[in-house]
């Protein structure tokens, strides 16, 4: 299919944060990778990430937390705002060491700390085959070249081709969305270090502060009935007919919000129980990040979950073959180490995301029926899941790299 054929030992595709993670994850044991991105620049869609102490710590373990850390100020509770009931809930989170900064901050770090040439720009994989003799994967892209890797780590996002051709579902989609955007005052905005959630009829406002200057906020709301994706104005539009009856400081600040960060996301997520049976490696092929577990927004975990995947398995792979890829005598016995590592890999992240996934596909699920007998259930099974706290879900610890 093309003229020109690589060789490589790791092939990382997707060049968002699960992917540069795994990236670094891996360089940082002295083993070598290559990300294939199918955009020509670094993509930071989403505006802002929230991290909680697992996440924290697993950028600790990728050497790059302290940096992370003066880029946003710490945050101290959250508070849950009922408009209609004149009702409020606060929960600290300052052992949570929950912040909020910038995606473009975190995906500009990764890669920085990459080595030169780890990432390739404008490469889209077309087809995936196996090597009859080998077995292992060899990638056509949209160039034209031939790639032929050792290790194939899909970090390709919901629409993973790496998933599709390991046989996993498509995920569902949710019939809510998410907006998301940032807004700067020069003079700086005066909210305290609260992250705020309001709920008014049909929508869900977050608001966290990034530093003394800037905000980001989302929006969880129904999906708007015209296609407004592409059309920053006409999200604001669709968002700001959302939240007319919230507070008029809401209002402000989705109004002189900036444009170029805003982006409406449909809600899309892997079913729990489709979590427990998929097959999540193949030979020496795997999934991570969104690829592997996308879930809904509503516990703020899916970056800070790729980036627990990009620690345990590149821990994994340096168990297996301290050596990288190369290190094997053989393609059989290769074959058979990498297997053992994703295998490893696969069996200790399965139940950790079984249990984010689950968490919030409640919550998605209780804000979408309109039943109230199905709330009542959902609620009682969410109960069981946060026996330590509704923050319990950040209470996880990946290990050391």
């Amino acid at each position: 299919m093309g003229s020109k054929e690589e060789h490589h030992d790791i092939v990382i595709v997707g060049g968002g944060i699960c992917g540069l993670a795994t990236a670094l994850a891996l360089h940082r044991k002295g083993i070598n990778s290559l990300v294939l991105e199918k955009f020509d620049t670094l993509r930071a869609s989403g505006a802002a990430i929230t991290v909680y102490i697992n996440g924290w710590h697993a950028l600790d373990q990728l050497g790059i937390g302290m940096e992370l850390r003066r880029k946003a100020i710490p945050l101290t509770e959250i508070r849950d705002i009922w408009l209609h009931k004149n009702k409020m809930q606060v929960t600290s989170c300052r052992k949570e060491a929950l912040r909020c900064f910038k995606r473009r901050d975190l995906i500009e770090t990764l890669a920085k700390n990459l080595p030169v040439g780890s990432i390739r720009f404008g490469c889209q994989i077309v087809a995936i085959e196996l090597d009859p003799f080998s077995s292992f994967p060899i990638l056509y892209t949209n160039d034209g070249a031939t790639i032929k890797a050792k290790v194939l780590i899909g970090c390709d996002g919901s629409n993973s081709v790496i998933a599709k051709s390991l046989g996993l579902q498509a995920p569902k989609v949710c019939p809510i969305s998410a907006v998301r955007g940032l807004t700067s005052y020069s003079n700086g905005h005066n909210f305290d270090s609260h992250f705020i959630r309001l709920r008014g009829d049909g929508a869900v406002l977050g608001r966290l502060p990034v530093n003394e200057n800037l905000v980001h906020w989302f929006v969880i709301q129904q999906c708007p009935s015209q296609d407004v994706q592409k059309d920053p104005e006409l999200i604001k539009k669709v968002t700001l007919e959302t939240l007319k009856e919230f507070p008029p400081e809401v209002i402000e600040m989705v109004e002189h919000c900036d444009s170029s960060s805003l982006s409406l996301t449909h809600i899309r997520y892997r079913a729990p129980w489709h979590l427990f049976f998929a097959k999540f490696w193949q030979g020496t092929t795997t999934v991570a990040g969104d690829a592997m577990h996308v879930m809904g927004p509503f516990l703020g975990q899916g970056g800070s979950a790729g980036l627990e995947d990009a620690i345990v398995l590149a821990r994994c792979i340096a168990e297996e073959m301290p050596m990288g890829p190369e290190g094997a005598t053989n393609d059989r016995e290769m074959v058979k180490r990498i297997g053992i590592a994703l295998s490893k890999y696969v069996k200790e992240r399965r139940l950790r995301i079984m249990r984010l996934s689950t968490q919030s596909y409640l919550i998605g699920s209780m804000i979408t029926t309109s039943s109230w007998v199905k709330k009542l259930v959902q609620l009682a099974i969410l109960i069981v899941f946060l026996r330590g706290g509704s923050l319990s879900h950040s209470n996880y610890d990946c290990g050391s790299l």
